[in-house]
């Protein structure tokens, strides 16, 4: 089987899960490839992304792991076979691997939620409020690269606007809304944007007050991407040092408690389209 060179992040995933499900059996890698048959080496490029793995050998694996969970197995076997080269594919060499990375799994999605404070979620932004965030990167970017950048994130929106449109549900802080990363003129096309899609039945948009008392939120920004089994959940945040998946059971636990209490204090969708109007009024 050929050796990957750079896996991809949904890869990578299936891998550290495979890897996670072999820890839980207390195998070593050398016992798991005597039972599949393979060599230890084998195993190691399975576990590190390196190498795909066939449905049968999966399946295999996941009995020798002694896994009793028939949809989680199922939902790795749907990673390990899917062959989708997605719109994404036309940047691979031409933006840091992190955008591909999460195109791939905005694409896989089962549902998606969103908590920002200081930006628009990217799949809501506009193309000037786009441009305006990726110009006042330091060092400036070229303007091809610019460019490129612009043109992702407005098709990401494909998730929103397709046949079959992701649910997702985006959270955001006064704050972000008030900013006026771009002109005046861009700041208030940006708001009606936001009036426009938080009608569709599958978009809910929720805002969080300034004036809200008691909120000590304002670091639980993230990107919360449902899998096809929760297990298979992915939260994304963004860091200083780059683009962070987070997977760790655990974790994901603590980001979906923490997800329901930003929710839970935001104003109800009705009440959030009023308040985002009369900030259009205002501009």
């Amino acid at each position: 089987m050929t050796t990957r060179r750079e896996p991809t992040a949904r890869q990578l995933r299936l891998a550290v899960e495979l890897r996670r499900l072999r820890d839980a059996a207390g195998l070593s890698a050398r016992q798991a490839a005597t039972l599949l048959g393979v060599s230890p080496v084998q195993v190691s490029h399975i576990e590190s992304g390196l190498s795909g793995v066939s449905e049968e050998r999966l399946r295999r694996l996941a009995s020798h792991y002694a896994c009793t969970d028939p949809e989680f197995v199922d939902a790795l076997v749907a990673m390990a076979t899917d062959r989708t080269r997605g719109w994404w594919e036309q940047y691979r060499s031409l933006l840091p691997t992190p955008f591909l990375d999460l195109a791939e799994l905005e694409h896989h999605a089962t549902f998606l939620q969103e908590v920002q404070f200081l930006y628009v979620p990217g799949p809501l932004q506009t193309e000037e409020y786009a441009r305006s965030v990726f110009a006042y990167r330091v060092p400036e970017l070229p303007t091809q690269e610019l460019e490129l950048r612009v043109q992702h994130r407005m098709q990401r929106k494909v998730i929103l606007e397709g046949p079959e449109p992701t649910p997702y549900e985006a959270v955001i802080h006064e704050s972000a809304l008030r900013i006026m990363v771009g002109d005046r003129a861009a700041s208030r096309a940006q708001l009606s944007r936001l009036l426009e899609v938080s009608e569709e039945d599958h978009i809910t948009v929720r805002v969080i007050p300034l004036d809200l008392e008691g909120f000590a939120g304002a670091a639980s920004a993230m990107a919360y991407v449902g899998g096809m089994v929760p297990k298979l959940d992915t939260v994304v945040r963004d860091t200083p040092v780059g683009t962070a998946f987070i997977d760790a059971e655990a974790q994901l636990g603590s980001f979906r408690t923490l997800f329901r209490k930003v929710e839970a204090v935001s104003l109800d969708p009705v009440r959030s389209r009023d308040f985002i109007h009369r900030l259009t009024k205002e501009l």
